[in-house]
């Protein structure tokens, strides 16, 4: 059997969290290092934009795998590191393009990325057992997911469990990312203020 914990025991457990500041604070806290992110929204609003935005800001603290199987090794992907002000000299950050198998091998080589985005859920047809394999091999590990929607929800079954277990979530459109996150925040991120203004105004 699982153990129990006392009162005690979770007022006194020490996480591993990360204290943000600025915009990232407002939007999702101080959140843990762990677990899953979830990104979401129609096509060619900002997805990846914000993606590209939130791993620069966090791969100042530890490093940052992005899995493009979506866009692949593209002119698209490089676009999107320069509007986020990601550098040619640039080390904190690494593409990959892996499924589910090589991915997770490559992740268990030592000193291997703490973050890693998953661009996107259904380009990589990534099953929840999977994900949920990901979640337990990889504890320490924080896992940013993007994916499609269907309607106003995630696209596939995968996708909206993810999105329901997910500790922080972003919906994006046009250019704003609204957040919702178990660690407070709450102030939606503008993720292009040009494109952004023409659709919602200053």
């Amino acid at each position: 059997m699982k153990r129990a914990y006392s009162v005690r025991n979770v007022f006194d457990a020490k996480f591993n969290t990360m204290e943000l500041n600025g915009k990232w604070k407002d939007a999702i806290g101080c959140p843990e290092l762990t677990g899953s992110w979830f990104i979401y929204g129609p096509p060619k609003n900002g997805k990846t934009s914000l993606a590209m935005q939130l791993v620069k800001y966090l791969s100042r603290y530890r490093r940052v795998a992005y899995n493009c199987v979506e866009e692949g090794f593209s002119l698209s992907i490089k676009k999107s590191m320069e509007r986020a002000g990601i550098e040619k000299n640039y080390t904190g950050i690494v593409l990959i393009n892996n499924n589910f198998r090589e991915l997770t091998g490559w992740l268990k080589k030592q000193k291997s990325p703490d973050i890693v985005v998953i661009d996107s859920v259904q380009f990589m047809e990534l099953k929840f057992s999977e994900y949920k394999q990901l979640k337990s091999i990889f504890p320490d590990k924080l896992f940013i997911f993007i994916s499609h929607i269907d309607g106003k929800l995630p696209a596939g079954l995968t996708a909206k469990k993810i999105w329901r277990d997910a500790n922080v979530t972003f919906y994006v459109k046009v250019f704003r990312a609204f957040p919702v996150s178990r660690y407070g925040g709450g102030v939606p991120v503008v993720i292009n203020e040009e494109l952004a203004a023409e659709h919602w105004g200053k």
